[in-house]
């Protein structure tokens, strides 16, 4: 604690003022929890002196109040380079000091800082007042951490083995991303630290019905365990499709729809140790806003979202200064949808559709994406969309490097 607040005065956090007549006074409380190091011993106790927000009236004792959050897209990104370039990564705290520095924000993601210079180049991730720091050398990297701890009382953490709840593990040029911590604690959250495993999060049967079943006297519980499980499909895609699905009762929870999510606890429970390796960077699962006419045009607006989401990261690397020379393949199981990508002329079938979904065309005919077929036994996308045999399950999570730790794979690679 005592820590905390000298960093608070030296970093003047805020200025000590008489009492306006009728101010509604803020309370502040601490919070304290444990970090880790990578080898799960206790490296030290961390205090937080925080503002207890619901005794805030916005307008009155705040406005629009905004911390800068990076997307788990760019963090997997980032990272991903850095395995194949960049040499080392420390965490500390930050401030906006940093532009100051020769760092520029990104367009494509705020909260993602670049620094180059010759040679010389360093990405910075700022997630509220914790940040991940990469650079082109050692040298480099120190003489940054050096700069901003003369401005401001910062801790350099070493080498990133935690982050946002997300524990790396490095092995042979690579790293393991998993939250094996996290989702022990949502099982001891749901009491079922020894229920019986699942070898699927999903069956194979029609999806649940938002109708069916009698409605949870109080749907707290299940709103909080879904939430919870939303954060982890951060390095667990194989849950994507699972947590999207237990989302759309939300509102409304019912006992079939609880029961479902038990499931996917149990699934978790077989599958703790899991996490991300290699160079899986972006991916998603939702509804589609409109209703489509035919499975072909279905299919063509995924693409589009697809494409759109490439576009995005084509550009975010192009501001990391590793710009992509090649196109960006698409792969669709629908042959129809395959040819619209490429064919402006099927107006019976296509005049219906929004024109900004069209954009794939253009990105087809000036050569900066292809979208070819695929079997569908080869659609790793459909992890994401249905519920799968566990034979297919299985392969396709392998396909997305969804894999044990690496202490337990170890000379299996």
């Amino acid at each position: 604690m005592t820590e905390e607040y000298r960093a608070l005065m030296d970093n003047h956090t805020w200025d000590l003022v008489p009492r306006p007549p009728d101010a509604n006074i803020i309370r502040c409380i601490w919070l304290f929890r444990h970090k880790f190091n990578e080898n799960d011993t206790l490296q030290r106790y961390k205090a937080w002196l925080v503002v207890n927000g619901k005794c805030q009236q916005v307008g009155i004792d705040c406005d629009e109040t905004f911390s800068p959050v990076v997307k788990p897209t760019t963090i997997r990104t980032v990272l991903s380079l850095a395995v194949s370039g960049a040499s080392q990564f420390t965490n500390s705290t930050f401030a906006t000091y940093i532009t100051t520095c020769g760092f520029r924000s990104t367009v494509s993601d705020t909260s993602l800082f670049v620094y180059k210079k010759g040679h010389d180049m360093a990405y910075l991730l700022l997630y509220v007042d914790d940040i991940v720091l990469t650079a082109s050398n050692d040298q480099f990297l120190t003489n940054i951490i050096a700069l901003l701890s003369r401005e401001f009382a910062m801790l350099d953490l070493g080498t990133l083995h935690h982050f946002l709840g997300i524990q790396v593990k490095h092995k042979d040029g690579g790293m393991f991303l998993s939250q094996e911590n996290y989702a022990a604690n949502i099982l001891s959250r749901a009491h079922m630290e020894d229920c019986k495993p699942s070898s699927t999060p999903v069956d194979t049967s029609p999806k649940m019905s938002a109708t069916s079943g009698e409605l949870l006297p109080d749907g707290t519980h299940y709103r909080q365990l879904a939430g919870a499980l939303q954060y982890l499909t951060i390095t667990r895609p194989d849950l994507t499709y699972a947590v999207q699905q237990i989302c759309l009762f939300m509102h409304a929870p019912r006992d079939p729809h609880f029961q479902f999510l038990k499931r996917v606890l149990r699934y978790l429970k077989g599958t703790i140790t899991y996490g991300l390796r290699d160079n899986l960077v972006s991916w998603s699962s939702k509804r589609q806003a409109t209703i489509s006419r035919s499975s072909a045009e279905a299919e063509y607006r995924g693409d589009a979202n697809a494409v759109a989401e490439t576009s995005w990261l084509r550009n975010l690397l192009l501001k990391l200064y590793v710009p992509t020379r090649k196109a960006t393949v698409v792969y669709c199981d629908n042959i129809s949808a395959v040819y619209l990508s490429e064919n402006p002329v099927q107006h019976q079938r296509t005049k219906h559709v929004e024109l900004d979904i069209h954009f794939v065309r253009e990105k087809v005919r000036i050569g900066a994406v292809r979208v070819l077929h695929v079997p569908a036994d080869f659609q790793y996308a459909d992890i994401f969309t249905k519920g799968l045999p566990r034979h297919l399950f299985n392969r396709f999570r392998s396909s997305l490097c969804i894999r044990p730790s690496i202490a337990q794979t170890e000379g299996v690679y």
